[in-house]
């Protein structure tokens, strides 16, 4: 019922915004009183009409790169398809072979293209994959579940298709499975066993610093995110029937978190818009473009997430089984491992990362390095001012010097 009362309600608006849109359209332009009402209006109608969440993944919007002091074409390539997720390769001239980096994209809701500023940074140094995951909803029930281990053996698909000598970046969410993976390939001596794996504001202790995230997935029992907030998919979509955990819960549940932040960042845009200042909202939209596009979740993968990741830590406490195999972080011996951390982060506490030093015991001091930002926020760790300019050049190093 969660589901279809969502779409009902998404259904009825649909003709608001028709609506707005044609409003637009028949609003002259002009200085003056005049003018600053009609745009007042324009504004007015432009919100309304986007008073919407999307569930197709947006474009990355990335075109080209500068290298060197000269800007190179890039082409979304899809390397690998697969059920619930493809390998994208942003593929770019070049005279010499860069560095292969497969970019490791949450699963929480939203789209790899969450990411985009991440990749676009990466790609001035190095030849950039990402992990494309698809939206739960548009995935038929014959393609079988999706799960936490299934993740980990997607990476090491990802891996292997890359072939050896590359290196893994794992954004948020996924440092866990990502550690296992590599933890696993290790054990195997699969050849495509990454050089380096650089964590950024993931999850790998939540026993550390637990945030208000960590403690709302604690205070209730499985069984309840069960009842409450998995719904099954409409009859109108390819996944019809398929078990999910919405998007748009997700969503809800991140606004809740700065909802004032939210109220405020739309009342800028309104006024932008009234001002004639474009490019300022442009900017605003380009934002809320992107997160107001959602994408569903299987059951499994969040309710095993909430369980194994959340409640139990079960890689950090030692109890992480991948395929019926205890899963040790302790056999990774050759893979350096950066690990990096904001320190204004409200989603993953200060030390939940760094945990995976604690983990990787085999490893040698001088393939161990941790990077703590001060003054930023979860995203600011992999997008925006900071990562360009403090923390990029550290995982550029870290790259660089396995090499």
């Amino acid at each position: 019922m969660l589901y279809a009362g969502y779409q009902s309600v998404d259904d009825f608006f649909g003709p608001v915004r028709t609506a707005a849109l044609w409003g637009l359209s028949f609003l002259p332009q002009g200085r003056g009183p005049l003018g600053r009402m009609s745009r007042q209006a324009a504004a007015g109608l432009e919100m309304t009409s986007r008073f919407r969440l999307t569930h197709e993944r947006p474009e990355f919007g990335i075109w080209s790169v500068l290298s060197g002091n000269h800007e190179v074409p890039v082409t979304e390539e899809n390397v690998l398809d697969l059920p619930f997720g493809r390998l994208v390769h942003f593929a770019r001239p070049t005279e010499t072979a860069l560095p292969k980096v497969l970019v490791t994209a949450p699963l929480s809701g939203h789209f790899a293209t969450l990411l985009a500023g991440t990749v676009r940074t990466l790609l001035r140094d190095h030849d950039v994959y990402i992990t494309d995951w698809k939206n739960a909803r548009d995935v038929p029930r014959s393609d079988g579940e999706f799960g936490v281990e299934d993740y980990v053996a997607y990476l090491i698909r990802f891996l292997e298709e890359l072939g050896p000598g590359a290196h893994l970046l794992a954004v948020c969410q996924p440092c866990v499975q990502a550690l296992a993976a590599v933890a696993v390939m290790s054990e195997d001596h699969n050849p495509a066993t990454p050089r380096t794996l650089t964590l950024m504001a993931g999850p790998v202790d939540v026993r550390e610093s637990p945030t208000v995230v960590n403690d709302l997935a604690n205070e209730k029992p499985i069984s309840w995110f069960r009842r409450n907030v998995i719904s099954s998919v409409p009859n109108r979509f390819p996944g019809a029937g398929r078990r999910v955990y919405p998007g748009f819960v997700q969503l809800t549940a991140f606004m809740q978190m700065n909802i004032d932040r939210h109220k405020a960042q739309h009342r800028k845009l309104y006024n932008h818009l009234v001002a004639g200042e474009l490019a300022e909202a442009e900017r605003i939209k380009e934002f809320y473009d992107e997160y107001f596009a959602v994408l569903d979740l299987t059951e499994e993968f969040y309710l095993e997430t909430i369980d194994r990741v959340f409640q139990r830590a079960e890689l950090a406490a030692g109890d992480f089984t991948y395929r019926g195999r205890k899963v040790n972080p302790g056999a990774i011996r050759k893979t350096a491992l950066l690990t990096v951390e904001g320190g204004r982060d409200d989603i993953c506490g200060m030390g939940q990362t760094a945990a995976a030093h604690e983990l990787c015991a085999s490893l040698r001091p001088h393939l161990k390095r941790h990077h703590l930002q001060a003054n930023v926020g979860h995203y600011g760790v992999f997008n925006g001012r900071k990562w360009e300019t403090e923390i990029y050049p550290v995982v550029r190093n870290m790259i660089a010097a396995l090499e």
